[in-house]
């Protein structure tokens, strides 16, 4: 290009010395073009170098348009990771109602040992014993919808101890949930505790006086008194479901048991508190049977075991929500990459 310029700068001075008649002096200097002055052709071949990029910018610039279609694909990959969700949810839900649907099994059925316990869960289970309530454990704050009105309170759970030499009761103590209870009746639970255990004090102590007083008049009747006076303790019947800890959020605190608090239900720290092994079967009671005389503790509503935070139906929507997305942002991202047409 450069000699071809340099040409035509020869020629177009040739030509106006021979229309002159004389030499390149006489002529103004704007009229003699320069050889170092830009020709159409230098202009276009440096307009040619200009427009010409570097292959990093070229590559770089590949590198943001592909960009732009990484919001698509990751929405779109939270829609499909949802659809798998729903379904691994739909399967979980069964297996739950199938397992819930079958006959209540025998406690004394089951060993603390078997090699069959983790495939337990969910299974209901029909056990009988005495509660220890001097070691029950409040396991909250847990809110309760009754009439419209949330009030809050707690899970109480207690140790099923056995009765001795009562072949139907349970062998090995167990943890039972035996429902919710409000914060009221826990902070009372303690003084009726102790109300209650006075007067069977008093009457026995009062027993024992008259029979002593008395031994010379009724002691043909002293065995008959004795039996009377001796309280018979009357096991109570659970019927419950075989669970598992909970697993808490990064939200709810760590449990202390130091100082009593329980946030989550945690089996073997529980267990450890009251003295029984980590191993030890945890039930939580769905006894249907209303007492109207003694409204707690409320056992837990068995159609809440079939019931998750997050049905089959909110991963759906949020499927949906998510395809939606992805096809708003990629259909953006067309349309930016898109050539724009020059208007005449």
């Amino acid at each position: 290009m450069a000699s071809m310029s340099r040409t035509l700068t020869r020629n177009f001075r040739n030509t106006l010395q021979l229309r002159s008649g004389g030499s390149l002096d006489s002529l103004p200097k704007y009229w003699i073009p320069s050889s170092s002055s830009s020709s159409p052709f230098c202009s276009s071949a440096s307009a040619a170098t200009i427009s010409a990029q570097p292959p990093e910018k070229e590559s770089g610039s590949r590198l943001s348009k592909w960009l732009l279609f990484l919001p698509g694909a990751i929405t779109f990959g939270l829609g499909t990771w949802q659809v798998l969700r729903r379904q691994d949810k739909i399967k979980m839900l069964e297996y739950r109602e199938g397992r819930l649907a079958m006959e209540p099994m025998k406690f004394n059925d089951i060993s603390p040992s078997s090699e069959q316990l983790d495939d337990l869960e969910f299974r209901r289970v029909a056990c009988k014993g005495v509660f220890y309530d001097k070691m029950s454990i409040y396991v909250g704050p847990r809110s309760r919808n009754i009439s419209g009105i949330t009030e809050n309170g707690y899970y109480i759970i207690t140790p099923l101890m056995p009765v001795s030499k009562n072949p139907e009761c349970v062998q090995s103590p167990i943890l039972v949930n035996r429902g919710w209870v409000p914060r009221s009746w826990k902070d009372n639970s303690l003084e009726v505790s102790q109300d209650d255990e006075q007067p069977s004090d008093i009457a026995m102590a009062s027993a024992q006086g008259s029979e002593k007083s008395s031994w010379w008049r009724f002691w043909s009747r002293k065995p008959k008194t004795i039996e009377e006076k001796i309280p018979s303790i009357a096991p109570v019947e659970v019927v419950g479901v075989v669970r598992g800890s909970e697993k808490p959020s990064i939200f709810v605190p760590a449990n202390d048991p130091s100082s009593f608090q329980w946030f989550y239900v945690d089996v073997p720290a529980i267990a450890r508190v009251c003295g029984l092994p980590e191993n030890t079967i945890y039930v939580e009671d769905i006894n249907e049977n209303f007492n109207s005389g003694c409204p707690y503790p409320v056992p837990k509503d068995v159609n809440a075991l079939i019931r998750s935070s997050v049905m089959p139906q909110d991963h759906l929507n949020y499927t949906l929500t998510w395809y939606s997305l992805s096809a708003a942002v990629t259909f953006m991202a067309f349309k930016r990459l898109r050539p724009k047409k020059s208007r005449r």
